[in-house]
């Protein structure tokens, strides 16, 4: 499910605070690195790139040797690449021509706000992309990290849909591997002041089923071996209270990563400077991928996936 992850850098070392989950994943799941650099043309400085590329590689092979002495797991390397072209557009095609499982990005980078910010390439690729993106936040990131496990705990809020379940087998996998605890959120509504027999009768229902639906696939990951729990919030079901409730409850569980299934799709025409794209993002998704400090890891449901690639082949 992991077997290849992709790591975009620009040069800048906001942009390298992915590379330490990068290297965790790699070890405990036994993936494979790529390192991608995409210069914007007009370039001519293609030597320097190579030297950082071929640096960032050495860093990358020296953590992975390092978390697989602490886990005993075999020899990572990783390869890189530069290409030439918009970053996001470059980042996407590479992605599905190679076979890519998973993109690791920070959502800081050389120009700050300017360039890898939200809004910009890293925000580009999570609206294009048909693999699971891994938002990493650069601010507050700890110097540290590649001292010691960086994901130990998963938020994953679960809102009773399909696609929202898009996201449960890659958090089993993680957790199963990385020995992770997981904690599922879900909402529910407030009595919203319901006084009647049968309205008070139908939301104590609504509530009884989201706690029977979540309660079930804890203990489907219980059963697994996997430390597992579900919390339920009552709270007025709009996207900003969600995304709040999200990322109060990721600080106060100390959660390592938030997992969640985003919907929609793209137009890979939109990758290039000067188009608005479309906005893809389930409401909440979209919420938390403009909050909060907490890695954020983002899975299509499949018919999404296919609605991704069917537009990329109308458009080349």
């Amino acid at each position: 499910m992991f077997e290849r992850i992709l790591v975009p850098l620009d040069g800048s070392e906001l942009a390298e605070v992915a590379l330490p989950y990068a290297e965790e994943l790699a070890v405990r799941l036994g993936s494979r690195i790529t390192l991608l650099y995409v210069s914007e043309p007009p370039d001519d400085q293609y030597h320097m790139h190579f030297f950082y590329m071929q640096r960032m590689a050495q860093s990358v092979g020296k953590g992975a040797e390092t978390r697989t002495r602490q886990i005993a797991k075999k020899e990572i390397k990783a390869n890189w690449e530069i290409l030439m072209g918009y970053p996001a557009e470059q980042i996407v095609k590479y992605a599905d021509a190679e076979k890519i499982s998973l993109i690791v990005i920070s959502t800081h980078g050389r120009t700050g706000i300017g360039r890898w910010a939200i809004g910009g390439v890293a925000y580009k690729v999570v609206k294009a992309a048909s693999q699971p993106v891994l938002l990493i936040r650069a601010t507050g990131a700890c110097s540290d990290m590649r001292e010691k496990d960086i994901l130990d705990k998963v938020l994953v809020p679960l809102d009773g849909s399909k696609k929202s379940e898009a996201v449960i087998p890659y958090v089993e996998e993680l957790a199963s591997k990385l020995k992770m605890e997981v904690t599922f959120l879900h909402a529910m509504p407030p009595d919203y002041g319901f006084t009647s027999k049968e309205q008070l009768r139908l939301l104590k229902t609504l509530r009884a089923s989201s706690r029977d639906y979540v309660e079930n696939i804890a203990v489907r990951f219980k059963r697994k071996g996997i430390a597992t729990r579900a919390v339920f919030k009552e709270l007025w079901l709009e996207p900003t209270a969600v995304a709040g409730e999200i990322i109060k409850l990721a600080n106060e569980i100390e959660a390592d990563i938030v997992a969640m299934s985003v919907q929609g799709h793209s137009d890979l025409m939109a990758l290039t400077p000067g188009e608005e794209g479309v906005q893809i993002l389930g409401s909440v998704a979209e919420k938390m991928v403009h909050s909060g400090n907490i890695p954020l890891l983002l899975v299509r449901p499949p018919t999404t996936v296919e609605q991704n690639r069917k537009l990329k082949r109308q458009t080349t």
